[in-house]
C-alpha cells in the first residue's frame, strides 16, 4: 500500500459572476425612504464596510449566476464541461423547493451522469462545499469537482427593516477541483451549533400551496458578531494546526464578507495586515455562499493571488456554522 501514491485536490481555475445591476448605498437609501424608512450611505459604511451590492433581476435564479460563473472557472481551468464528474452548490436562495440549483446547472451545461446536489449552510455553504468535495476526490469518488456557491438574496430581504436588508447582495462564485498528485487543499474544518438556529434565520416553509411562517431574513446582529469573531479565531487556528503551519504562513485571508468589522477583527487576532485580507464587501456586500469564492476569483483576476500563495479561507453562517480550508494556490 505504501507504494501508491497520495491523492490531493488542487484548485485549477477560479470564475465569478454579479448581475449587472449595481446598487449603491444612496441608492438603497432612497428606496426605502419612498416608505419612510430613514438609513444613509455614512450609516451603512460606518457599521458595515459596504458601498455597494449587486441585485439579480426579477427573471433571473441562483442557477443562471452559478452557471456564468461555473463556465469562467471552467474556461480558467481549460476542461471542457463534459469532464467535469461532480457539481455541488452551496446556496440558501435555491430556484425552487426542489431539483437542486446543482441538477439545474448540470442541465444548462448539458452534462449528464455525475453526481450533482446543493449543500446548505448559508454564509459557511462554500467552505463546507469545498471541503466535501475535496474529500470526494481524495477518496477517489471524483476527479474534477466544480464547487460553486450563488444566492439571490435580495429575494429574502425584509426592506422594511434597514439593519438587515442594506447588507446582503447577490452574485456566484465557483472553482474547478482537481484530483492531484501534489496537495492543494491542505486541511479544512467544518463546525455547526444548532443551539443558535434563532440568532439567524428565514423561518418559512411552503406548505399546502402557501408559505407558512415568515420567509424573510430575521438576524440578532450583535449575537450574530459577538459568535463569529470567536469561532472564526479558533478555527483558523485549528486549520493551521492540522495542517503544521502558523499564521505567519498566511499569504492571504479570504473571510466570509459579511462585515468589515468582523473581518479587521479577525485579522487582528491571527497577527495578519488587512492589506493581506481580500476585501470585496465594500462592493458585493453580504452574498453568502457566493461570498468566499468570488472575493477569490476577483483577487486571480486582478494578480494579487498568485500560484504558489497559502490562502485561508473562513466563513461563518446562519445555523449557526463556521469553517475554514487552508490551501496553496
Amino acid at each position: 500500500m505504501n507504494h501508491m501514491s497520495a491523492r490531493y485536490s488542487r484548485i485549477t481555475g477560479t470564475g465569478s459572476f454579479l448581475p449587472p445591476n449595481r446598487l449603491t448605498n444612496q441608492d438603497l437609501a432612497d428606496r426605502l425612504a419612498a416608505d419612510g424608512i430613514e438609513t444613509s450611505d455614512e450609516w451603512i459604511v460606518e457599521r458595515t464596510g459596504i458601498r455597494a451590492r449587486h441585485f439579480a433581476a426579477a427573471d433571473v435564479a441562483a442557477s443562471d449566476l452559478a452557471l456564468e460563473a461555473a463556465k469562467r472557472a471552467l474556461e480558467a481551468a481549460k476542461l471542457e464541461a463534459s469532464s467535469i464528474d461532480l457539481i455541488i452548490v452551496a446556496t440558501s436562495t435555491p430556484d425552487m423547493v426542489f431539483p437542486s440549483v446543482a441538477c439545474l446547472v448540470q442541465q444548462k451545461l448539458e452534462v449528464q451522469g455525475c453526481p450533482a446536489f446543493d449543500v446548505q449552510a448559508v454564509c459557511s455553504g462554500f467552505v463546507y462545499a469545498l471541503s466535501v468535495a475535496d474529500s470526494m476526490i481524495r477518496t477517489g469518488s471524483a476527479s474534477k469537482a466544480l464547487v460553486i456557491g450563488a444566492e439571490v438574496f435580495s429575494r429574502i430581504l425584509d426592506f422594511k427593516d434597514r439593519t438587515t436588508c442594506v447588507l446582503f447582495g447577490d452574485g456566484a462564485g465557483a472553482v474547478v477541483l482537481e484530483a492531484s498528485g501534489k496537495p492543494g487543499i491542505l486541511a479544512s474544518e467544518l463546525h455547526a451549533d444548532g443551539r443558535h438556529v434563532g440568532i439567524l434565520c428565514v423561518p418559512g416553509s411552503v406548505s399546502g400551496g402557501k408559505v407558512v411562517g415568515d420567509p424573510l431574513l430575521k438576524m440578532d446582529g450583535q449575537a450574530v458578531f459577538k459568535l463569529a469573531v470567536g469561532v472564526l479565531e479558533d478555527v483558523a487556528r485549528s486549520v493551521l494546526a492540522k495542517a503544521d503551519r502558523t499564521d505567519a504562513d498566511i499569504d492571504w485571508l479570504i473571510p466570509h464578507q459579511a462585515n468589515i468589522r468582523i473581518m479587521q477583527s479577525t485579522a487582528k487576532k491571527l497577527k495578519l495586515p488587512m492589506g493581506k485580507v481580500i476585501v470585496t464587501v465594500d462592493e458585493h456586500g453580504n452574498t453568502s455562499a457566493a461570498s468566499i469564492p468570488l472575493a477569490l476569483d476577483d483577487a486571480v483576476r486582478k494578480g494579487k493571488i498568485k500560484q504558489g500563495d497559502t490562502v485561508l479561507l473562513e466563513g461563518v453562517g446562519g445555523g449557526f456554522t463556521w469553517g475554514a480550508v487552508l490551501l496553496d494556490l
